[in-house]
Formats: C-alpha cells, sequence, structure tokens
C-alpha cells in the first residue's frame, strides 16, 4: 500500500511511517518545515515540504495523486485560535476534497475521544477551539463521498505500545493511551478495508488491536 501522511513530523504520525514500512508498505509524509526532513526520513517515509495552510487544492491534489489512502494527523498544536481553525479545520477540509479529486477514496482523519458537535467543551476553555475545529473537520468527512475512518484517542502519552486497546463499545471511557498503540491502530485500519465509514474512539486496554478492531459492531 502506498500511503500519504500528512503532518509527517508529529509524534504518532513518525511512529505510523516506521510501522507501515516495516510491514512493506510505502510512506510518503508531508512536512511544512524542511529542518524536519531527515527525520521522516529515518523513519522510513519520503518527505514532501508542502505547508498545508497556504497550499490551495490543486497542489494538494497534486500531492495526494496516486497513493492508496492519505492520514491526515497534522495539527496546529493548540494555543492559537486562529491556527487551529486554519490547521484543524479548514486545512483538514481541503484535504479531504483533494483526496476526492483524483480518485483516492480511502481517508483516515485523526481525532480525538468525544470530538463531535456534542463535545461539551465550554466556550471559556482553552480547548474549545480545538474541539469546535475537530467537530467541524469530523463532520465534513462523514459526509464526504470518501471511504473514511475517524480514529478517536483518548488523552496521549509517550509510553510504550501494549498492542491492546478497548473501544468505546468495549467500555472505554476516555482515559489515556500511547502514542505507539494509536500508530498501531491507524496501521491496522488501513490494512482492514471492511473498517469503513465509522469513528473508532478508544483507550489502552487488555484486547488486541487487530481483534478489538474485529469486535467493532
Amino acid at each position: 500500500m502506498d500511503v500519504l501522511v500528512i503532518g509527517g513530523h508529529g509524534k504518532v504520525a513518525l511512529l505510523l511511517a516506521q510501522q507501515l514500512t516495516a510491514r512493506g508498505d510505502t510512506v510518503s509524509s508531508v512536512i511544512r518545515n524542511p529542518d524536519h526532513a531527515d527525520d521522516v526520513a529515518a523513519a522510513g517515509a519520503t518527505p514532501l515540504v508542502l505547508d498545508i495552510e497556504s497550499a490551495n487544492p490543486e497542489q494538494l491534489a497534486a500531492v495526494i495523486a496516486d497513493h492508496d489512502a492519505t492520514v491526515f494527523s497534522a495539527g496546529a498544536g493548540g494555543g492559537n485560535p486562529e491556527r487551529t481553525y486554519a490547521v484543524d479545520r479548514d486545512a483538514a477540509i481541503r484535504c479531504m476534497d483533494a483526496a476526492d479529486r483524483p480518485g483516492v477514496p480511502r481517508f483516515v482523519l485523526v481525532s480525538y475521544f468525544g470530538a463531535g458537535p456534542e463535545h461539551g467543551v465550554p466556550a471559556d476553555n482553552p480547548f474549545h477551539h480545538y474541539a469546535e475545529a475537530k467537530a467541524a473537520a469530523d463532520t465534513y468527512l462523514r459526509h464526504s463521498r470518501l471511504d473514511w475512518v475517524i480514529v478517536g484517542p483518548s488523552a496521549l502519552t509517550l509510553d510504550p505500545g501494549t498492542g491492546r486497546i478497548a473501544t468505546r463499545e468495549q467500555g472505554a471511557t476516555g482515559t489515556s493511551v500511547s502514542r505507539e498503540d494509536v500508530a498501531a491502530v491507524i496501521a491496522a485500519v488501513l490494512a482492514t478495508p471492511s473498517i469503513s465509514d465509522r469513528m473508532i474512539e478508544f483507550d489502552t486496554g487488555d484486547t488486541p488491536i487487530d481483534e478489538a478492531l474485529q469486535q467493532l459492531p
């Protein structure tokens, strides 16, 4: 499989590139800062320098073309509401539109546990802008023509992966999960075409990732 990862220098994205290339997939990773190219290459991916915040639809479509799947793992990092909306909402939506143009229907969006229009984050909470941006992007993807999956991990940790999770359907409540396991869930989703048009919310748990995904209703 030939996978494009947008936001390729993020911690989850670098782990995902390592996991995908280790199993024989080809990965290209979009990054904004050319200084990050060596890190991306060390993870096994081909770095592609492009600022998705300012890229037009034609530029995005040209980068996405000829890949079997697109993973959007970019984020503004919080702290600046304007940039949060520009990256986590607007750039994500432009990438979805661009993915549809060249006929690359598989699109995986990294979101968070509890995301959506009913997120319940108060307007005076610093997290509100991110929650609003993600709600808009998630909703747009749900109504697109793409073959989509939204990955919704709980609070991210730097702990070593366990290879085991609990989905919301299995009782997850939104505690925490390692970034390594988030990458493993994305990799498993990419390898399982039958998982489609749904959101997967999860914590660290006791069920092997492949088994947990197979148990989804």
